[in-house]
């Protein structure tokens, strides 16, 4: 009857994707959102292979910046190291800052030309019947073979056909959009705790400034925020602009909770954030989002949604598990001052971190590329025996490292 048709709920990369993929295909695509294209608060990075799973969809002449440099900051000391990014040449850009309103305008309008159709309501309700998958919106009830959930990190279809993200599952990501001001290079202060970043992320007309945290830290929204403002007249990276507040949840999951995601059943499945498809060092999503929109589509058209979970399973879950494992320790090297000095010194350090934020360095190889440095080798094996939790103190001070 109706097994060719699938109702997506959510229009962000994830979702739109999605239907693009589905739609060219022929199946029969809704996609309900009351609020997509939209502003979101996050760095909007977006990876050269992020960029080459779009390639066709979206416009040759794409706005974006293109970004130079990373500039990473020792908040103990204020000294500061550049990563040049990009590679010059044939090979694609390290990495493109769009504003998300014009990048999710572009995937929604990909879809919608290739045959998806967009209802403007809000999704209420979800449930698995006999026959197919009933949606409740706000004006409509719509009736399905299958249902995909890419209504983010508190997702609705999650919530009615899986779990709800705990607490201690999800980040907050906090700060300012800072308007009528940009640049050409992001600017990194890693923190050991909250274990995480602060950024600056140029767009084409502003700054993205914020900060991550866990959302079980103890640290709330608005003392999160409060530390981006004096951060950001500390640093006076955005004089003269416009401060727009934003708040907003990022799955950020441990180890345990990612080998143990259940992100599909009979006749639904979840994709890209709803999925708890994050980064948990960096954060980023968007990669996440567009490939599991493209596997869930094609497991959609193969009707075999368990394909989709397998292979998430096999080739998403074992990096993401690797980064949670790595996550505390991480932050509390490099918030420390042998993370600058490094930079500055090493060449090969230098290229990591650029093949880090470029989406080209896996986590499984991380450590042993890291310990080829002469730079690294003390600090990356004090790093894996590290057991306290407590933490990184500034260089100079006692440091308990077992």
């Amino acid at each position: 009857m109706r097994d060719r048709d699938v109702v997506i709920v959510g229009a962000g990369p994830a979702g739109a994707w999605a239907a693009y993929t589905l739609a060219r295909a022929g199946a029969r695509v809704t996609v309900v959102d009351p609020s997509h294209p939209r502003e979101k608060p996050c760095g909007g990075g977006v990876t050269g292979r992020a960029m080459a799973l779009t390639a066709g969809a979206l416009p040759a002449a794409f706005p974006a910046c293109r970004i130079r440099q990373a500039r990473f900051v020792d908040s103990s000391t204020g000294r500061a190291a550049t990563v040049p990014l990009g590679r010059g040449g044939a090979e694609p850009e390290s990495l493109l800052v769009a504003d998300r309103t014009t990048f999710d305008a572009a995937l929604l309008d990909a879809a919608r030309q290739s045959g998806a159709t967009l209802i403007d309501q809000r999704a209420v309700d979800v449930a698995i019947e006999s026959d197919g998958v009933r949606i409740e919106t706000t004006g409509a009830t719509l009736r399905a073979g299958v249902v995909i959930g890419a209504d983010g990190a508190n997702s609705l279809v999650r919530r009615r056909l899986a779990r709800p993200f705990r607490r201690d599952e999800l980040s907050i990501a906090t700060g300012y959009f800072a308007h009528g001001v940009t640049s050409d290079e992001i600017v990194l202060e890693m923190l050991a705790y909250p274990a995480g970043y602060i950024w600056s992320f140029p767009r084409p007309t502003h700054l993205a400034i914020g900060i991550c945290a866990q959302a079980d830290a103890g640290t709330g929204a608005a003392a999160l925020r409060d530390r981006i403002a004096a951060w950001i007249r500390d640093t006076r990276i955005a004089e003269g602009a416009r401060l727009e507040p934003y708040s907003w949840p990022i799955p950020s999951l441990s180890a345990r909770s990612i080998e143990g995601l259940e992100i599909a059943g009979p006749r639904w499945c979840t994709i890209g954030d709803a999925a708890g498809l994050v980064d948990p060092i960096t954060r980023e999503g968007i990669y996440f989002a567009l490939l599991s929109g493209a596997w869930a589509a094609e497991a959609v058209l193969a009707d075999h949604l368990d394909r989709y979970a397998a292979r998430v399973r096999s080739e998403i879950v074992p990096e993401l598990a690797r980064a949670a494992r790595l996550k505390d320790r991480f932050f509390r090297l490099a918030s420390s001052g042998v993370f600058i000095s490094a930079l500055r010194r090493s060449g090969a350090v230098n290229a990591v971190m650029a093949d880090l934020i470029a989406g080209r360095q896996s986590y499984a190889g991380l450590k042993w590329r890291l310990a080829r440095t002469l730079e690294w080798r003390w600090a990356w094996r004090a790093m894996l025996s590290a057991r306290s939790s407590r933490p990184w103190r500034a260089p100079g001070r006692r440091v308990s490292i077992p």
